[in-house]
């Protein structure tokens, strides 16, 4: 593995109990990080932090609360002092139907986790990057988000929603010292995948070129580039990590 400098950054990363967010958390703290992890589930937040060791600490939230997102980012400011980079993780799968079918109910709420928690991340913890010039924030995305996926209607609008949300606040933080980007993998093998149909995987899986899922460590080493010093002259953009299914 290369090792990146994050020797005196701190960062955040949601959802980060388990799966992609786990393994960037990995990365950022085998390069130097201090990391702070905000997870719903109490449990596997601390079998994470475990696991991470001293360099890492966390806040049990829920991400689509403005309040609760308001006290982590007080919390993780009074731990570390500042907050250098934010990695927008958290999300769901949502069911698997056709768009006619789909419940009301869990369109919102995967809008609301998948999309809503990342302004309100953003919004929170970017004001501090700006007065301290300096900062990176990725959000994670999704090939979804570009190409959209059938059945699963709620999940693509969420991620082409975080695209956008990128773009936008790339623009807005281009000239603070503070670069926004988002990553849109394929599918990878997570726990996130207990919530699609075996149908709705295969499919996946059949427009991946390179024929296999791709691996959370991959996810966390695009991202760790992009939470990075080194990445210096790229915001607002998305980065494909599809194993081919998208190259634009």
């Amino acid at each position: 593995m290369n090792q990146l400098d994050f020797a005196g950054r701190t960062a955040v990363i949601t959802g980060a109990a388990q799966g992609i967010g786990l393994a960037i958390a990995r990365r950022l703290l085998s390069s130097g990080a201090k990391v702070r992890i905000w997870d719903r589930d109490d449990r596997l937040l601390a079998a994470a932090l475990a696991a991470l060791g001293a360099q890492a600490s966390g806040d049990a939230i829920d991400v689509t609360d403005p309040a609760a997102i308001e006290r982590a980012t007080k919390s993780a400011l009074e731990v570390f002092g500042k907050i250098d980079v934010l990695v927008n993780n958290a999300g769901i799968a949502g069911m698997n139907k056709p768009t006619v079918d789909y419940p009301v109910e869990e369109w919102l709420k995967v809008l609301s986790v998948n999309l809503t928690s990342q302004f309100l991340t953003c919004r929170a913890v970017a004001p501090h990057m700006v007065r301290q010039k300096y900062g990176r924030i990725v959000n994670i995305a999704s090939i979804a988000g570009k190409e959209g996926n059938p059945n699963a209607v709620a999940y693509s609008a969420s991620k082409a929603g975080v695209i956008s949300l990128t773009k936008s606040l790339g623009k807005e933080l281009a000239q603070t010292g503070v670069l926004v980007n988002c990553v849109t993998p394929a599918a990878a093998k997570t726990a996130i995948f207990d919530q699609m149909s075996e149908q709705h995987i295969n499919y996946m899986l059949s427009k991946i070129p390179m024929g296999r899922f791709v691996q959370v460590e991959e996810i966390a080493a695009l991202v760790g580039w992009l939470a990075s010093e080194d990445c210096s002259f790229s915001t607002g953009a998305v980065f494909d990590i599809s194993g081919g299914r998208a190259t634009y």
